[in-house]
């Protein structure tokens, strides 16, 4: 094959599917999660920090760092291994510890992170968590009896995961060293990339879940002030149907409203459409652990159906209530707007014919000056004619009296003819010529 020229990103991109393996882990272990989120504007950080932060912790162990621009990364510090991934707003640290320890889920184990260096962190812990990999018993009732020692049993969820290869159990609650518990059981001869994966997703289905929850917590913030906001567009638009307050209020207090609505969903929009994002996150990795009951046990599916999608729903219904106000609030500026027009329309076809009738007024007037004024005109124009013409009248033997009616028809047909010259002339050199 001739060579061709490849796409400068076809290496990158094929890579990026093969980016985050699966840790390969072996019972009995332990492990420690922890997940990082800037407390404002996390997108947005400066992932400098991040990764700052994450070779401190390299060099407390004289582990290398890892190469620029990495987005994940695996190294052994000490007798453990780390695992690190940067996300979109948030970074894990997940540390693999051989053995059980003296005692299940020791608070000792998180001392794997230093107390300064979690001290020194560029955000706040969104979650962490502590999973216990022993070896499942043969007896059922033994592995039931081991999860109610370590778990909260009105609240706990345990399942046969892929195809019974395994039985995983947790309950959701933050324990006194401030960690969750998880506890996986997988059967003898369950591969250690298998273990590793189930692992892998409980702890995105903890950092999923939790992160769903701030949007939860976003919503509820603004439920108080939405409702105040849906009572007065709903006062505002009944004041409309009835005519209560004058349209220009009306409009202006509209637009207030439509500007707060506007605001409110450019405020919320990345929490909310991120919300849905990782819920669906957290019902695909639990779809994909492909669970079957365990003794009688709820589900992780059946856990989150009680306590989780609740408040999924919550969001939804809060995202689609802004969108159908910030709609409902821009028909009624629309309507308002349209009937403020009308309105203006109406008073400018009142104003135009008031204009008319003022004008028509004005043109009769004008006639009747101009009439005037050729009565006035032409009485002086008479006499002065006359005093110019006396003398004749007495060369030709007529009476003064009669040489003035004589002259009275000639002099105002000139006048009047004259005065029509001039207003044709103004009218010709008006604006509209």
């Amino acid at each position: 094959m001739p060579p061709i020229e490849d796409h400068p990103l076809r290496y990158q991109l094929a890579n990026e599917l093969h980016a985050r393996p699966f840790p390969a882990l072996r019972a009995p272990c332990r492990a420690v999660y922890l997940a990082i989120k800037k407390a404002q504007d996390a997108a947005s950080r400066d992932r400098a920090q991040d990764v700052a932060h994450l070779k401190a912790l390299l060099d407390r162990y004289g582990t290398q760092h890892p190469q620029p621009g990495a987005t994940h990364f695996s190294a052994a510090i000490g007798p453990h291994v780390l695992k690190w991934e940067q996300h979109t707003e948030f970074v894990t640290y997940t540390v693999f510890l051989n053995g059980l320890g003296e005692r299940p889920f020791d608070p000792a184990d998180f001392d794997v992170f230093p107390e300064d260096w979690l001290a020194s962190a560029p955000g706040v812990r969104v979650t962490s968590a502590m999973i216990r990999v022993c070896e499942r018993p043969q007896d059922p009732a033994e592995t039931n009896a081991l999860a109610n020692d370590w778990l909260v049993a009105d609240s706990m969820a345990v399942s046969r995961v892929l195809d019974d290869a395994l039985v995983v159990a947790g309950d959701f609650r933050i324990d006194q060293g401030g960690h969750l518990r998880f506890a996986v059981f997988p059967t003898a001869g369950t591969g250690e990339r298998r273990v590793g994966r189930v692992v892998q997703r409980l702890c995105e289905i903890e950092t999923y879940k939790a992160l769903s929850m701030l949007g939860f917590t976003r919503v509820r913030a603004i439920a108080a002030r939405m409702t105040e906001i849906d009572e007065e567009l709903t006062r505002l638009m009944t004041d409309m149907t009835h005519g209560e307050a004058p349209e220009e209020e009306t409009l202006q207090a509209l637009l207030r409203v439509s500007s707060e609505l506007e605001t409110l969903a450019a405020q919320t929009a990345f929490r909310l459409s991120a919300t849905g994002a990782y819920e669906a996150l957290v019902s695909q990795r639990i779809a994909v652990l492909r669970e079957e009951r365990f003794e009688g046990r709820q589900t992780f599916r059946e856990f989150m159906a009680r306590r989780f999608e609740p408040a999924m729903r919550t969001v939804k219904s809060t995202e689609k209530r802004l969108e159908a106000m910030s709609a409902r609030a821009m028909r009624a500026g629309d309507l308002l707007r349209t009937r403020v027009e009308v309105k203006r329309s109406a008073q400018n076809q009142e104003l135009l014919e008031s204009m008319d009738r003022r004008a028509d007024l004005q043109l009769r007037l004008q006639h009747t000056v101009e009439g005037l004024s050729v009565v006035a005109i032409s009485y002086y124009a008479v006499s002065l004619v006359g005093y110019l013409l006396y003398p004749v009248a007495g060369a030709v033997g007529i009476s003064k009296g009669l040489l003035t009616a004589l002259t009275v028809l000639p002099v105002a047909l000139a006048v009047w003819l004259g005065i029509r010259r001039i207003r044709k002339s103004v009218a010709k050199d008006g604006p509209g010529h």
